[in-house]
Parts: C-alpha cells; sequence; structure tokens
C-alpha cells in the first residue's frame, strides 16, 4: 500500500461536499450524513482529469476525517467501494451489516 499524500481538504458543509484544488481544476466528493454514518455519493472531477491516485488519497484523507469523526462510512458510489477494496485497512468504518 502506498503512504497517503495528505491533500488540503475543505469541508464545505453548505454544498455537502469535500473540495481539493488540482492544477486541473476542482475535485469534489458529495456526501451526506444519517445519524452517526456519512454516505459518500458521487466524486466530481475536471473534464479529462484522469489522477486516480490522487482520487485515492483524496478518499485517504477523507477516511480520516471520518475517524476523527467518528463516523462509518456508507459508500454508494461503486467506484468508492472498489477504494474499499483495494484498501482493507478502512472496512472498519464500514456500519454493521456492508458487504462489498
Amino acid at each position: 500500500m502506498e503512504p497517503t499524500v495528505i491533500i488540503d481538504i475543505k469541508d464545505n458543509t453548505f454544498a455537502r461536499q469535500f473540495e481539493a484544488t488540482t492544477n486541473q481544476g476542482l475535485v469534489s466528493v458529495e456526501y451526506s450524513f444519517q445519524e452517526k454514518k456519512i454516505f459518500l455519493t458521487k466524486i466530481h472531477v475536471p473534464e479529462s482529469f484522469d489522477d486516480e491516485i490522487f482520487i485515492s488519497n483524496l478518499l485517504k484523507n477523507i477516511m480520516s476525517i471520518a475517524i476523527e469523526r467518528k463516523l462509518k462510512v456508507v459508500p454508494i458510489l461503486p467506484k468508492i467501494a472498489t477504494f474499499f477494496k483495494k484498501n482493507p485497512v478502512y472496512k472498519e468504518l464500514l456500519p454493521p451489516g456492508i458487504r462489498l
């Protein structure tokens, strides 16, 4: 597993998304809250953006935020579910009953 690169993330609570700026533009991950769970619903990237390592590091940083806030993470988007499969260290963040 490659080391996590710390990314400056803004939690835009008004837009309900985590945001990070790249030299190609804004990358964001939409979320919604329900009780002590955060549902990751969508990833927005600039057109022609294909930096999967950046996306992976962004998600790792979001997992750190979830750990800090004692939240369970529900991956709605298949790409985020795949992230959990590739990074089993974060599986304890999944709520009981969620199988990937």
